[in-house]
């Protein structure tokens, strides 16, 4: 009798996985399949049985071969930076706008709000729907010089820029840089090497990379957050049950904290004697100058408009005395 027990469990499980759907997830994590972020998609995808779909992970480390081969429909699905995902979902990649989260509270009030079912004709556009958003920390300044801190002394100065990332070369051309034309691949060698002045990455880039060669004995990181660097999990909706895209949004946005204690090791890397601590007046004149140049891009079509009164609406619940809490531009 227990033999009979057994047979028809194991027979309605095999029944159960036949009936999964077979679907492809391309993960862009810099570090590859080694990464944490290739990791958390993992456990993802464990969650993702659940909802009907056996996920086959790919990893890549070049983010660009990632999104082609889902434009080329090799990927169902595919994880990139938010400033990538422009093309998919304007609204979503706003999140990485220039100076948008000074703070890991805001990112965490940011995700959760725009994971909730509320937001979910948000998160779709044509055939792509955003299924997920996982921090990656925020976006400093490695400069060479440690006296280059203020807005000013950013004029004249030679910038690893990518190519591809509209904002950073407005941002670059907006204080008086020299744009220098780089990639994921060759930013971190460019700043090592001396062909650029200043960088800009997360801190998760700073051991990987090697980027303490180029910091040397008189280079630091500004703590200051330029922007906040995210993951997006893009889909083609229609090739995916009904309600995944919701079930998936709420599950990367409990994985949250997972992705902090990343953050945070990475951060900790970064030796102390390279942060240089900007005083509230420079802080003041940065915030001022990132709004000025967020304001244009929104109107130019490049950031979403309702993105920003969100982002804007979140950040003056953590500080309400901010100046931009009174001025309503965004």
């Amino acid at each position: 009798m227990l033999r009979w027990i057994l047979l028809l469990a194991l027979t309605g499980s095999a029944a159960s996985w036949a009936n999964l759907e077979k679907r492809t997830f391309c993960v862009y994590d810099p570090l590859g399949a080694n990464g944490s972020v290739f990791g958390l998609s993992r456990d993802y995808s464990t969650a993702a049985l659940e909802w009907g779909v056996d996920l086959n992970l790919r990893a890549y480390t070049d983010e660009k071969i990632a999104i082609d081969d889902f434009k080329a429909q090799q990927c169902d699905a595919v994880l990139m930076t938010g400033a990538r995902a422009r093309p998919f979902n304007k609204f979503a990649a706003t999140i990485e706008a220039i100076g948008g989260v000074p703070t890991h509270s805001v990112m965490r009030s940011l995700i959760q709000t725009i994971s909730a079912p509320q937001a979910a004709r948000l998160m779709e556009e044509g055939r792509y729907e955003v299924a997920g958003i996982l921090p990656a920390g925020p976006i400093y300044l490695f400069v060479r010089d440690r006296n280059v801190d203020t807005v000013e002394e950013l004029s004249g100065k030679r910038i690893a820029t990518f190519e591809y990332d509209e904002p950073s070369i407005k941002l670059v051309n907006h204080v008086g840089a020299s744009v220098v034309p780089s990639n994921s691949a060759n930013f971190s060698g460019r700043f090592n090497n001396g062909s650029v002045d200043v960088a800009y990455a997360p801190a998760v880039a700073y051991k990987p990379l090697e980027m303490y060669k180029g910091l040397a004995n008189n280079g630091g990181v500004v703590r200051f957050n330029l922007a906040y660097l995210d993951f997006q999990m893009i889909i083609y909706k229609d090739r995916f049950p009904a309600g995944f895209g919701q079930k998936s949004r709420e599950k990367a946005a409990s994985m949250f904290d997972q992705m902090m204690s990343h953050i945070d090791r990475d951060t900790a890397e970064i030796d102390q004697k390279y942060w240089i601590e900007l005083s509230q007046e420079n802080v003041d004149k940065y915030n001022e100058m990132l709004r000025s140049v967020r304001i244009g891009l929104r109107d130019e079509g490049v950031y979403d408009g309702r993105m920003l009164r969100l982002m804007r609406r979140v950040r003056c619940q953590e500080t309400p005395a901010a100046a931009e809490c009174a001025e309503q531009l965004e």
